[in-house]
């Protein structure tokens, strides 16, 4: 691929850059229902504006962006350091699996307010027993009376207190054999049949909850890419997700470098020689993270479908975060361990990194069997 930015996405830039200086909301609020609402807000001025899901085709609401124009924008707003939209689940895999595998009623009915922030979705697809390996999920799904009535139980369910659609996987078949027996499922979140528990975290946040799901109910239209073909649907969420992190991971860790370089003068510590090793390292592999997101985005300019290469990208941030956040915390000290120090909160919050959106023992197998070719585990 060649780097070199051409006139038009030079002028797109530079169009997005004033934009976002012109219109930067700010920090989000202490509060977390009030830090929420106010990325809600955001992520309608970024729909006035055009901004929200501009990756997704014309006809359902986006500018039909080009992948270089994506990786800009993931770049310029972690170059903004802009908070994230409300609606980061729907835009970045509800919505793409809608437009997908879904039909043109289920596409009038969910993209626009996906993309205005009117509707919140989130992912429910891990369960007590079931987070790496998906397809050995339990909730079930029973037909009755041309409606679905599930039961079950999902875990690490982000925004699912402030969601109204679930994008749900669940069991439809028993005895097909377990990736050939799952059903992808868009489930009302707001019936008495689905009960929210949050799960506080060591961050003091509760952005993960639990999900208690008795005998709720989901209309047989709200079943996306056909009973049987969640596997194949849930696949599709999985790269997106994973391909989302892409250049907006890597100019955030540019970002994140920056600050811990400043840390580390205001700290007197750069003439330590170990603490200079580490820093060369990190500089090092924040530029490999750059270089494979943009390796990955080639690859989808040649398929036109995220591919397994996203998780090489999402391995490598995730340890690459943790890395970072340690030695700030080493930097710091005795302060290291202040609970109001910003980079304690960064440390805390990184241990989920190498979980979230596919632990990194998980992706190291997708790399070694999809994308090098070795023989599989089992």
């Amino acid at each position: 691929m060649d780097l070199t930015l051409s006139p038009s996405e030079e002028a797109f830039r530079d169009e997005l850059r004033a934009w976002l200086a012109d219109n930067h909301p700010g920090e989000d609020p202490p509060d977390d229902d009030a830090a929420f609402e106010h990325r809600r807000v955001w992520q309608k001025k970024l729909y006035d504006a055009g901004y929200a899901g501009f990756s997704w085709p014309k006809e359902y609401g986006g500018r039909g962006a080009t992948l270089i124009e994506q990786a800009l924008f993931g770049e310029e707003m972690a170059r903004a350091k802009a908070p994230s939209p409300a609606n980061v689940l729907g835009m970045v895999m509800g919505g793409p699996v809608v437009i997908a595998h879904g039909d043109d009623t289920q596409k009038e009915r969910w993209l626009k307010p996906i993309l205005t922030g009117d509707e919140i979705w989130c992912q429910g697809f891990s369960e007590p027993e079931s987070g790496s390996d998906l397809a050995s999920l339990k909730t079930r799904a029973v037909k009755s009376n041309g409606e679905w009535v599930v039961t079950g139980q999902k875990v690490w369910t982000t925004y699912a207190h402030k969601a109204k659609w679930c994008m749900l996987v669940a069991r439809t078949d028993q005895d097909a054999q377990k990736h050939a027996g799952l059903t992808y499922f868009i489930m009302d979140m707001e019936q008495e049949e689905v009960q929210v528990r949050p799960l506080r975290q060591i961050t003091g946040e509760a952005e993960f909850n639990e999900l208690f799901i008795e005998e709720a109910r989901i209309p047989d239209e709200n079943v996306v890419g056909g009973v049987g073909n969640g596997w194949t649907v849930a696949i599709t969420t999985l790269m997106h997700e994973r391909a989302g992190l892409g250049a907006s991971a890597a100019a955030g860790m540019r970002i994140a470098l920056n600050e811990l370089g400043e840390l580390a003068r205001e700290r007197g510590v750069t003439d330590d020689p170990v603490i200079r090793q580490r820093l060369a390292q990190l500089a090092i592999e924040v530029e490999l993270l750059r270089l494979n997101a943009w390796r990955g985005l080639t690859a989808i300019m040649k398929t036109g479908i995220p591919g397994p290469e996203g998780s090489v990208v999402k391995w490598q941030w995730g340890e690459l975060n943790q890395s970072l956040t340690e030695l700030a915390v080493d930097i710091l000290g005795e302060d290291g361990a202040l609970w109001d120090s910003p980079w304690t909160y960064r440390f805390l919050r990184s241990r989920a990194n190498s979980i979230e959106g596919g632990t990194t023992e998980i992706l190291k197998n997708i790399v070694a069997e999809r994308v090098l070719g070795l023989p599989k585990l089992r």
